[in-house]
């Protein structure tokens, strides 16, 4: 009887995902993780050829997927690509805002100053990570509002950077603080006008490698560098998250296990976020 339970709470069984920067190692990893629960998940990228080996490996294991072409700051691709899923596979269940990601340009190097940034790269940050969010949420999230009965997940994905200051990373840590109170935001205004089907949390990561920051914590030979030694110092776990880490989480947010979880921001983090170093 508990397995059937379980099994009940936590099956995302013929629900329809899109994940954002689903063809992304963490993106992937995700859309991968909510096939396995039985979702039909959308890979939206960017670029084809790497959604779809995405899809690829979904569909090898017996999941259900398919790649769409969108970029998550243009709304007319958005408006495309939610029309064709629907098309396609009947409604929207599940939004995961995976896209983003940081520029050089937006980053305060040792030997430069925040009086040294140009504007136009922290709004190009801001823009990709915030925007990109905003966007597939008002796309996305409509279809699931329109719905006779309204229902949807949106999970947003923000950092750490959002709840602690990390060095360097000025444009990044803004866009994703400003994706917390976005998510909070949405969260009430979703629920009060739609009803309490329609539910909007986040995910905060700790430290995963992926392919933006491999080359900032790691040497060549996999070793530390010196900013990947530093987060590893303050973090209790003592080592980097795995990408499969955060599927329980995702799992349990997008499902009827969550029915009463709205508004909140989940640290994934090995315990970074409540370690003061001492």
């Amino acid at each position: 009887m508990a397995e059937l339970i379980l099994s009940k709470l936590f099956s995302l069984k013929e629900r329809v995902a899109v994940v954002t920067g689903g063809s992304g190692v963490l993106g992937g990893a995700m859309a991968k993780g909510l096939a396995l629960a039985g979702a039909r998940v959308v890979v939206l990228g960017r670029n084809e050829a790497r959604a779809g080996a995405v899809v690829a490996e979904i569909t090898a294991g017996g999941g259900e997927s398919m790649a769409v072409v969108a970029d998550v700051s243009d709304r007319s691709q958005l408006e495309i690509a939610r029309d064709y899923i629907i098309q396609c596979w009947g409604e929207i269940d599940i939004l995961v805002n995976m896209a983003g990601g940081n520029i050089p340009a937006a980053t305060i190097t040792a030997d430069a100053t925040i009086f040294d940034m140009p504007h136009a790269a922290f709004e190009e940050v801001v823009s990709l990570n915030l925007l990109g969010t905003l966007l597939p949420c008002q796309v996305f999230g409509q279809a699931m509002a329109e719905k006779n009965q309204p229902h949807g997940c949106i999970v947003n994905i923000s950092s750490m950077s959002a709840i602690r200051v990390i060095s360097r990373v000025v444009g990044y840590s803004a866009a994703k603080a400003g994706i917390d109170n976005f998510t909070r935001w949405l969260a009430v205004e979703l629920a009060q006008k739609y009803g309490d089907g329609m539910r909007v949390n986040a995910i905060a990561p700790g430290f995963f490698i992926g392919e933006q920051n491999r080359d900032l914590l790691l040497n060549s030979d996999g070793s530390l560098t010196v900013r990947g030694q530093k987060i590893i110092e303050h973090t209790p776990a003592g080592r980097f998250g795995k990408s499969d880490e955060l599927l329980s989480t995702l799992i349990w947010l997008c499902s009827s296990g969550a029915s009463f979880v709205n508004g909140v921001v989940v640290p994934v983090d090995g315990g970074f976020s409540i370690y003061s170093g001492v």
